[in-house]
């Protein structure tokens, strides 16, 4: 089951950057972007995740924390990472326990292929630990900004 606007997001822990471990829990009283994006270093993804990082300090400032999230290996977000200098975690979801929590696998078609991935998409988790907003099938270029738009027009929590 997928959670919905309004609703409070289950506590999840996920393998970070770094040897990390990320908990939703430990983020209370901060609001946070959480990116869903398809995979590391191909051209979109890494458009959109510079973006985030371009715009990180105003993140921090609103009282929110940004992390990327796909089902790419540890290493591989650790790769991206250090490569583009994110501030930011990278989470990887190799078992799809996100992307189910946030149903963002979708069906795709690429060069007439149909498979399933990623649906580039965004969440907005406030302070309390509630989901505010969602963002589906975005566009990498300019996406960051309009999160950023919403947060700092935003109160932190309800």
């Amino acid at each position: 089951m997928s959670v919905s606007v309004g609703q409070p997001v289950p506590d999840f822990a996920a393998a970070a950057t770094d040897g990390q471990t990320v908990r939703l829990s430990e983020l209370r009283g901060r609001r946070v972007v959480l990116y869903f994006y398809p995979k590391d270093n191909t051209p979109g993804c890494t458009v959109e995740s510079q973006q985030f990082r371009d715009l990180h300090d105003r993140f921090a400032a609103a009282n929110a924390v940004v992390l990327g999230v796909s089902r790419d290996s540890p290493a591989s977000h650790d790769r991206f990472r250090a490569k583009h200098g994110f501030p930011f975690h990278l989470l990887s979801d190799g078992d799809g326990a996100l992307c189910a929590l946030f149903d963002v696998i979708k069906p795709k078609k690429l060069y007439g292929k149909a498979s399933l991935g990623v649906e580039r998409s965004t969440f907005l988790i406030d302070a309390d630990g509630a989901l505010r907003r969602e963002w589906r099938k975005v566009k990498a270029d300019g996406h960051a900004a309009q999160v950023l738009a919403v947060v700092e027009s935003s109160p932190p929590s309800t």
